[in-house]
């Protein structure tokens, strides 16, 4: 018998298929667990959310906000504030960091009420929006503010101005912000007209915040609004269980 017989593997080249593809671990899928919120944040970093609003009508402003405060998926706070005083007819809803937008409005009150003392009459809206804005735009990338400043003064009557991420200052007759605005801009846009009034505006800003906090997990809790008008200021908070929409009225 012939002992060197060549074996098969040595005569023929074995031909080379690709290998099929392993689906993607949880260690190596960057996107496992997250959502499309999330997915973007980097390592450390927490989602936050919030739904605010300003319109104006004809004899002033109205502000409205929801009052959760999440960190992530943990709802940190369930009745917070996001309406914050920086005058006395003028007004600041907050999103974005809780922490800067505190400060923020710590600035500007400071400056305002500086303002106030050195001209003897109450400062302009847009003062306060510029004020808000030269803090945020020169410090955007330290900062992740969004707010809208709304209020009365005597020269101008009632004004609304959208200051978002990155600091640009835009006055518009109406604004809306925060992770739940997203939801309600086809809402708004068709429910919004000119020169509304007062009964008006508060019944457009409960029903879209409340439409936003329904489909926004980040936004929730209370409805609180704020009517700043020449006569003064007026606050309102309408409850979880009555909210003109959202599972409590399903």
């Amino acid at each position: 018998t012939n002992t060197n017989k060549i074996k098969p593997q040595t005569m023929y080249a074995q031909q080379q298929y690709p290998q099929p593809m392993m689906a993607p671990t949880a260690d190596s899928d960057a996107y496992s667990g997250k959502s499309a919120e999330t997915r973007h944040l980097k390592p450390g970093e927490l989602s936050t959310g919030t739904t605010i609003m300003a319109i104006q009508f004809d004899k002033g402003v109205v502000l409205c906000a929801d009052s959760r405060v999440s960190t992530g998926a943990y709802v940190a706070n369930r009745a917070s504030d996001k309406i914050a005083q920086l005058h006395d007819h003028i007004w600041c809803c907050r999103s974005g960091s809780a922490a800067d937008t505190q400060a923020l409005t710590d600035y500007v009150r400071h400056f305002l009420a500086q303002l106030a003392v050195e001209t003897g009459r109450l400062p302009e809206v847009k003062v306060a929006a510029h004020l808000m804005r030269k803090l945020c735009y020169e410090n955007k990338d330290n900062l992740m503010a969004g707010v809208i400043i709304g209020g009365w003064d005597p020269v101008s009557g009632g004004a609304v101005f959208n200051i978002p991420l990155g600091g640009a200052c835009i006055p518009m007759p109406f604004a809306i912000g925060g992770s739940g605005s997203t939801f309600i801009y086809g809402l708004v846009d068709s429910e919004f007209k000119e020169n509304m009034t007062k009964e008006e505006a508060l019944a457009l800003c409960t029903k879209a915040v409340s439409h936003a906090m329904a489909r926004d997990g980040s936004s929730g809790g209370v409805i609180r609004t704020c009517v700043a008008t020449a006569e003064g200021n007026e606050r309102e908070m309408v409850p979880g269980n009555k909210l003109p929409y959202g599972p409590a009225g399903w």
